[in-house]
């Protein structure tokens, strides 16, 4: 369009719209069966921007015309359906008028699909995210691969909200409660992806078919539908039910954010326009696209998103070596931690686990749970009964640590004591051949006290696992001082075959994500020492919009844990990290938690209240925010400044896998630099300008 708003975009990989016609079965007429496909390999699905967009109106306009089809059919190339749009391209709209037009021109295209003579048939073969999903639910009916790997509506996720027809279409097609859950609860919950059955069960698709020949299935089944001979009905949702599924999003968004960010309250005020006109909805989808696409809050998402799916996928500081061929894991230790990790290397490195543990009592109460977390697994449908029985095989456990003598790894994850690990490592080193990569999971203690006196220490690195291990994607590869480039590669290489992402770093006290949630841990017990009630601290973080409190990160940890590290941290650190006497009270008095159980979170126990010293003037909620945020620069500063890791992406990367922090933050360093206290602190930002993961 020579009077479009919108510029060239020469990096647009376009997703051309490919027309063929087919017979439909049964001899009920002709269907255009129109293909996206990007022209490259799988790796690179399909996306749309204004080119894409253009073919894909260039071949409805095409087909429309035709007065002897029956049926129009969409479906993608082997793989892929569609991922939605392109976001290289939305990075580069500056203006809201530009905005605005791409979001009406994705209207525009997609919405000729439901104004074709004949009906529309979305053909859902692979993954369709976002925009991709979107086209699909302008369709008249919808079929779904049961080899799909996830279908979703991420937008609010990222910051943004299904702006081309989702929040409007998906409350009629499968009702608002199911449209909550879709665009509402799962973005907000690690951003969960639906599985074909579960898009089937919501409504999402009309009906699922096997992978196997799944286009062919499909053009039957619309044969079907085209001959009158099965039918699809839409709910038709009360009053009620829109005002509980409104209610129940309201919830989902004050739990999981505070109500801080601006696109789920976006999300919630275009579902609670659904019981109107189409095309309102629509144009309301528009404003909130065009608003919300040059906010701050979507450019540090869009950076969040770049480290995960790029710097994570290439961690800085990787060894050029060969690392060690693993093919046999011991583990010392049998706890929680140690059987999780048992079964995450069993199951995706498909070698052999040993785990050692100190006495029989404890190998039978080992083997006993290990069955149990197995067995827990199968009964909710998250693993294979075959699988479970396999790990079980793999994985054994006894007292003999001379079972490890031919491992090619080993990790400890015994009791955070470092005299206790120091021992463990020695009585390893008398086991274990000479090139065994011995690995701890230390959350926090120094890793070269560990190694030295050791006869290779050189061989000695940290694998600092998050629990729940089968969650939390962040591994912490610890580079001690003795480390060689052979031992940190190895690290590397077993943390890619778990599907973690990896992020080097230089062994300091609390190493990244410990270091950082200690120091606000340390801050905020600071201020409680100092007279602030616990409500009114618990409170101080919600403009943050985190995804705790700090005293439900407080009750996660533990207090006797939390008091420990605290303690450790400070000696460390004395002069940052100060030791909190309401802390020490809160472990050796028996407070799990500041929690009430029986009032339920996050109403404080009335004991714990009477621990708050008297104050004149205690600590309000802003004070309590601005010396929290002052500290975190502080500290992240002075871990760039000392290397722990190579730049700001790399702790922000850690934050937000290693301790869930939103992406709307960017992690962490983005906002410091938009509210100002980085400059405060540091006298400059962390980042030029808008954050570049690359950095």
């Amino acid at each position: 369009m020579s009077d479009s708003l919108l510029p060239d975009f020469p990096d647009e990989v376009v997703t051309e719209t490919k027309v063929h016609y087919v017979a439909l079965p049964g001899g009920v007429g002709k269907a255009a069966l129109l293909t996206l496909d990007n022209g490259r390999d799988h790796k690179r699905p399909n996306t749309f921007g204004p080119a894409g967009l253009a073919s894909l109106e260039t071949a409805l306009d095409k087909v429309a015309a035709r007065d002897d089809l029956a049926a129009v059919c969409l479906t993608g190339k082997p793989f892929i359906f569609s991922v939605g749009a392109d976001l290289s391209v939305f990075r580069q709209l500056t203006s809201h008028e530009q905005v605005l037009e791409i979001g009406r021109l994705g209207h525009r295209v997609f919405g000729k699909l439901a104004t074709l003579p004949v009906p529309s048939f979305a053909f859902v073969n692979g993954a369709a995210m976002g925009g991709g999903l979107e086209v699909a639910l302008h369709c008249s009916f919808r079929t779904v691969s049961s080899a799909a790997p996830a279908l979703a509506l991420p937008e609010v996720f990222l910051g943004l909200i299904p702006g081309w027809g989702g929040a409007t279409l998906l409350p009629r097609i499968a009702g608002p409660d199911n449209a909550v859950t879709v665009i509402v609860q799962n973005p907000l919950t690690y951003n969960t992806m639906l599985k074909p059955k579960q898009a089937l069960a919501l409504g999402v698709a009309d009906v699922l078919l096997d992978g196997a020949d799944f286009v062919e299935q499909s053009l039957a089944w619309a044969a079907s539908v085209v001959s009158g001979a099965v039918s699809v009905e839409r709910p038709d949702a009360t009053d009620d039910e829109w005002t509980r599924a409104m209610a129940r999003a309201a919830g989902i968004v004050a739990a999981r954010t505070k109500d801080v960010p601006p696109a789920p309250q976006r999300a919630l005020d275009l579902l609670a326009r659904g019981r109107g006109s189409v095309a309102d909805g629509f144009a309301a989808e528009d404003q909130a696209l065009a608003d919300l696409t040059l906010s701050p809050e979507l450019a540090a998402s869009l950076y969040a998103f770049d480290l995960v799916q790029k710097r994570a996928k290439r961690p800085v500081g990787v060894p050029e070596v060969e690392p060690a061929t693993v093919s046999f894991v011991g583990l010392v230790g049998a706890g929680l931690m140690a059987r999780q990790l048992a079964v995450l290397i069993a199951e995706k490195m498909g070698v052999p686990v040993h785990l050692v543990d100190i006495d029989d009592d404890a190998v039978s109460r080992a083997r006993a749970a290990l069955t149990d977390d197995l067995q827990g697994r199968v009964a909710k449908g998250r693993l294979r009964r075959d699988l479970a029985s396999r790990l079980q095989e793999q994985i054994t456990i006894g007292t003999d640590r001379s079972a490890l003598a031919e491992a090619d790894l080993v990790i400890e994850a015994v009791v955070e004591d470092l005299a206790v690990k120091r021992h463990v490592f020695a009585d390893l080193e008398e086991v274990v051949r000479d090139d065994c990569v011995i690995a701890t999971n230390t959350s926090s203690l120094p890793v070269s006290l560990m190694a030295k006196g050791l006869r290779h220490p050189e061989r000695v690195v940290g694998l600092h696992f998050f629990n729940p291990v089968a969650v939390m994607q962040l591994v912490e590869v610890v580079r001690a001082q003795q480390s060689d480039d052979r031992s940190i590669a190895t690290a590397f290489a077993v943390t890619k075959q778990l599907k973690k992402s990896a992020v080097l770093v230089v062994d300091s006290p609390g190493f990244v994500v410990n270091r950082v949630l200690i120091r606000l841990l340390s801050e905020v017990m600071s201020a409680v020492d100092e007279g602030a009630d616990f409500a009114t601290v618990d409170r101080s973080l919600d403009p943050l919009g985190m995804p705790m409190s700090p005293f439900a990160l407080l009750e996660l940890v533990g207090t006797g844990v939390a008091a420990h590290v605290v303690g450790a941290m400070h000696q460390a650190f004395p002069d940052r990290f100060a030791s909190s006497t309401t802390l020490d009270a809160l472990a050796s008095g028996g407070f799990s938690t500041v929690y009430d159980a029986e009032r339920g979170a996050p109403a404080i126990d009335p004991a714990v209240a009477t621990l708050v010293p008297a104050s004149d003037a205690p600590p309000t909620s802003d004070d309590v925010r601005d010396r929290v945020l002052r500290a975190l620069a502080e500290e992240i500063g002075l871990m760039l400044d000392e290397g722990v890791v190579s730049s700001a992406a790399d702790i922000d990367l850690c934050m937000v896998l290693g301790a869930g922090w939103p992406f709307w933050l960017g992690g962490i360093t983005p906002y410091l630099d938009r509210c100002g206290v980085a400059v405060a602190v540091r006298g400059h930002t962390f980042h030029d300008g808008i954050p570049d993961a690359s950095r």
